[in-house]
């Protein structure tokens, strides 16, 4: 059966309906995209907001804080709140013990965490696969169970804080900065992170330096552990944020105003009666510069990192 087309009808039909194909793509994609940057806006403007509204409070003086709580720029921007963070209590000190505890535990984290990732990657060993799965389970413990065992343990540690060789007498470790250090001296996730970056590291290096007669600490300090310097990088600096950012564990171990991290310190401009937020405003800022500080220097190492472990 032949089909007559008719020219014109035919012509009329799709010169109307071609357009409104051609149309429907660029409209909806137009409306996706304006949707995305709304998004965008609203998320970035939802996270930026408080850092703003902190650093304009530590600016303004009380009474402006009070009167104009929700005005983002200051009328009368001052520094006094800074001075008074420092005079109020012994601020400097609090961001000592931070920077101790921060930089402490990013070192021990890095060199136990290293030595038992790779000790799990590199070493055939009885009992490996048991021991790593070990460590994966204790991942999904909850912190708060473990604390108060910690917490006797360093309490009642032999020979140390006045306590004798049954740890009886002092306190033990108790508000020493190694409270806070030796629990995550070797951190589970820290062994887990290393021993996935060891492994995509070749064998034969080792094998090579063990037949020159090399010892396994030696091949793991002068050729694995440089090799790793992007994973260790890394490592160090998620340690070093959450020691510089912990809270609880210091407040339960260090009961010494001296002893004070700079995260528990904060807490001395909030009383029962009122709340200091200019000097608490300001040590916020402060806090906050260190972490920032880590973060944009070493931030090629992160990318770094990540490139040599996604492109094994």
């Amino acid at each position: 059966m032949t089909t007559i087309s008719r020219p014109g009808v035919d012509d009329r039909v799709r010169s109307h309906s071609a357009p409104a194909r051609r149309n429907t793509k660029p409209r909806r994609a137009g409306v996706t995209t304006a949707c995305w940057y709304v998004a965008v806006v609203a998320l970035s403007v939802v996270t930026v907001a408080p850092l703003v509204w902190t650093l304009s409070t530590a600016l303004k003086p009380a009474g402006e804080i009070l009167g104009g709580a929700l005005n983002l720029i200051p009328e009368n921007p001052t520094l006094q709140n800074f001075r008074e963070a420092f005079t109020a209590v012994p601020f400097a000190r609090y961001l000592l013990n931070s920077l101790i505890i921060g930089v402490g535990g990013a070192v021990t984290n890095v060199f136990f965490g290293g030595l038992g990732g790779y000790a799990l990657a590199k070493l055939n060993f009885r009992g490996r696969k048991a021991l790593f799965a070990l460590f994966l389970s204790s991942l999904m413990i909850p912190g708060i169970v473990t604390m108060i065992p910690s917490f006797l343990i360093l309490r009642y540690f032999p020979l140390a804080g006045g306590n004798d060789l049954l740890g009886q007498g002092g306190l033990g470790l108790i508000n020493t900065y190694w409270a806070v250090l030796l629990p995550g001296a070797a951190g589970a996730f820290a062994v887990f992170f290393m021993k996935q970056f060891f492994e995509t590291l070749p064998d034969e290096l080792g094998e090579a330096a063990r037949i020159d007669g090399a010892s396994e600490f030696r091949i793991f300090a002068q050729i694995y552990f440089p090799l790793a310097k992007a994973g260790l990088a890394v490592l160090a600096i998620l340690t070093f944020q959450a020691g510089w950012n912990n809270f609880l564990w210091p407040l339960i171990v260090l009961n010494n105003q001296e002893m004070m991290t700079v995260q528990v310190g904060l807490a001395s401009f909030v009383n029962n009666y009122e709340t200091n937020f200019g000097p608490l405003m300001a040590g916020t800022v402060l806090a906050s510069l260190p972490v920032l500080a880590v973060f944009i220097v070493a931030q090629r190492y992160i990318i770094e990192g990540v490139a040599h472990v996604g492109s094994r």
